[in-house]
């Protein structure tokens, strides 16, 4: 039997919507709009994804969201949209770690990736994982400077993928560093990682499942 799962992944500007049957996505619809639209485009492309999967909402098995770090309106808009959709469907739902996701956009046989989402300032969200996505480090609020994570370059190449990598590049420097520009998780590779907690009935209490915000949110003032 065929269990169909919504992806949800809003964790930074890319609002990214997705279906996937078992393990397979089949149905994907994203923007990455800076101005961070997810209100106005969540709803519509989840509409989307379900007419182009062929299926109705009463069909779909169980809820994937991506539960963070990353921008906390980006993470409140996604998770409070999956929970409303897990209690009207009466659904279960499935927590997706937002660098575990982005982690298995890099494919490779050896070395190391790091995945990281853009913090404050001249600090990144970051967590490293194996060529098999074993994760070897945990998420961590990480400042950069010219030798963070150098003990990982003498075990090999490093791949650092997200939108960390922009101000990674610029006070990194080593043969061993490789970044891929342009890459923010994606619901698409939400998939077969909610498909697998979903197998094994790891599921969330929607009751008091929260967003994983790593770091307090700070509210700054407005200059008068």
């Amino acid at each position: 039997m065929s269990t169909y799962i919504l992806n949800i992944e809003t964790a930074t500007t890319n609002c990214s919507v997705s279906i996937s049957k078992n393990n397979e996505s089949i149905a994907l619809k994203e923007d990455n709009d800076k101005s961070y639209s997810h209100a106005e485009r969540l709803h519509v492309y989840i509409d989307n994804v379900l007419q182009e999967a062929h299926i109705n909402r009463e069909e779909i098995d169980a809820i994937a969201v991506s539960k963070g770090p990353g921008s906390y309106t980006g993470l409140r808009i996604g998770v409070s949209a999956a929970k409303g959709l897990c209690f009207a469907l009466d659904k279960p739902l499935i927590a997706i770690p937002t660098l575990d996701a982005l982690a298995h956009q890099v494919r490779i046989n050896d070395g190391i990736i790091v995945a990281m989402l853009d913090a404050r300032r001249m600090e990144v969200y970051a967590a490293i994982y194996d060529a098999n996505y074993k994760q070897i480090r945990d998420t961590e609020a990480q400042i950069l400077d010219e030798k963070a994570f150098e003990d990982y370059f003498e075990q090999g190449k490093v791949y650092f993928i997200g939108n960390g990598v922009e101000k990674t590049k610029t006070l990194i420097d080593h043969p061993n560093a490789v970044f891929i520009e342009g890459k923010l998780p994606s619901s698409k590779e939400m998939g077969s990682l909610a498909y697998d907690k979903y197998k094994k009935s790891d599921v969330e209490d929607l009751a008091y499942f929260e967003p994983y915000y790593l770091k307090d949110f700070v509210a700054l003032k407005k200059n008068v």
